[in-house]
């Protein structure tokens, strides 16, 4: 590869526009000239020179790495999907490996990882017309992208700091959560071993991979040990460490839990009914959710299509899925009066903010009772300044023997 050398070349014009020509380092390792254009030719010459010395700074100072080169499809295909994308969660995979195919290759697969800059990266999401979910997974994929590159010394500087992202069209919403009502009502409408996941995860708070990777040696007579968690066919760690805890349970959760192993499943194969066993083994190390047919890890997107989904919408809930079953978890045990830090505990939340500015919502009969409180705070503090004035009156009538005129009584009765 070729020496680097400073640079201070001058600009030239070239019909209606001042252009500027440089040496530049490729992807291979070489170097070749490269014309730009700077500036219109109406700007004057030491404007022109301005521009070219800013263009130009960062490869004489060092700060645009050899490695900025490199054709960012390139990298992609023969960097980050082999040696990044394996090391994430297959649901993170998969999101990631939409983002680039549908939206990030097409835009950025013929620049270099140089031509990347903080005004491109700026451009291209302040132009994105796509809803704010679509909006932040770009963002989350190619944010994983540029971080790969810095780590690996082809970038300097991640150029997707300080990227600002188009504002919400729509207001917050809350959460959505289940009442107990709906709750039982939908239990009582989903067939085993689903309907004891959803009673367990409403009653627990667990997650739907904590869920589906819990095991009978995390069973305990009024506790539930949360170890490791299983999604789409990764066996990992529970999401953060305060999530790897003991949790409290209580004995109807407990006893539902074991009642699995006593229960027998229909199903439907033709004009004949197979039966299979809702626990195939209950070994220590044996899962306590099992898939009916052979006894494998659940697939949490099937559950959710084939069983939760359809058994709310027959019972006219809208929309549910498994984290308004956590939510609701969260928002029940703040409507019982549980105090924020056993709640947070629960949950198994770092911050106690977490828990009460996501999970639990704030529901229309709390915060009519919390009004109520509020109108009969205010009316005692009214009837307790009525009768100090009446006092006050009464007392002066007594000491002076005058009866007070109605003028005076209200000047009395008035606030000061």
């Amino acid at each position: 590869m070729a020496r680097r050398r400073f640079q201070d070349p001058t600009p030239q014009k070239r019909g209606k526009w001042w252009t500027l020509r440089f040496w530049q380092d490729n992807a291979n390792g070489n170097r070749t000239q490269k014309r730009v254009r700077l500036a219109p030719v109406t700007m004057s010459m030491r404007e022109a020179e301005k521009i070219a010395a800013e263009m130009l700074r960062p490869m004489n100072q060092g700060i645009d790495s050899v490695g900025s080169a490199t054709n960012f499809k390139t990298y992609v295909e023969t960097v980050y999907k082999p040696t990044i994308m394996p090391l994430l969660a297959s649901s993170t995979r998969g999101s990631y490996a939409g983002m680039l195919n549908k939206y990030l290759l097409p835009s950025f697969g013929d620049a270099c990882l140089r031509e990347l800059t903080p005004l491109t990266l700026q451009r291209y999401f302040s132009s994105m017309k796509k809803n704010r979910a679509t909006v932040l997974k770009v963002r989350d994929a190619v944010s994983s992208v540029l971080r790969s590159a810095q780590r690996f010394g082809l970038l300097v500087n991640n150029p997707l700091n300080g990227l600002q992202l188009p504002p919400e069209k729509t207001g917050r919403r809350l959460k959505p959560f289940i009442s107990p009502k709906q709750f039982n009502a939908l239990v009582d409408s989903i067939s085993e071993p689903y309907a004891t996941m959803v009673y367990v995860a409403v009653w627990t708070g667990l997650r739907v991979s904590e869920l589906i990777g819990l095991k009978w040696r995390c069973i305990h007579p009024d506790s539930i040990t949360i170890e490791e968690r299983y999604c789409r066919g990764d066996w990992s760690a529970p999401k953060t460490r305060t999530s790897a805890a003991t949790i409290g349970a209580q004995a109807n959760v407990i006893a539902r839990i074991h009642r699995l192993k006593r229960v027998t499943i229909k199903v439907n194969a033709g004009r004949a009914v197979r039966r299979y066993q809702a626990v195939k083994n209950a070994g220590p190390d044996d899962l306590v959710f099992q898939s009916v047919k052979d006894g494998k890890p659940m697939n949490d997107q099937n559950i959710l299509k084939r069983h939760l989904q359809p058994a709310a919408r027959s019972i006219g809930l809208p929309y549910v899925n498994w984290r308004c079953l956590r939510t609701s978890h969260a928002t029940w045990l703040v409507q019982a009066g549980a105090d924020p830090k056993s709640v947070q505990a629960q949950m198994r939340h770092s911050r106690v903010s977490t828990t009460m500015d996501i999970y639990a919502q704030i529901v229309p009969a709390a915060q009519r009772a919390a009004l109520e409180k509020l109108s009969g705070f205010v009316t005692n503090c009214d009837q307790n300044r009525s009768e100090q004035n009446l006092q006050t009156t009464e007392t002066m009538v007594e000491l002076v023997g005058i009866e007070p005129t109605t003028s005076s009584l209200r000047t009395m009765r008035s606030p000061s």
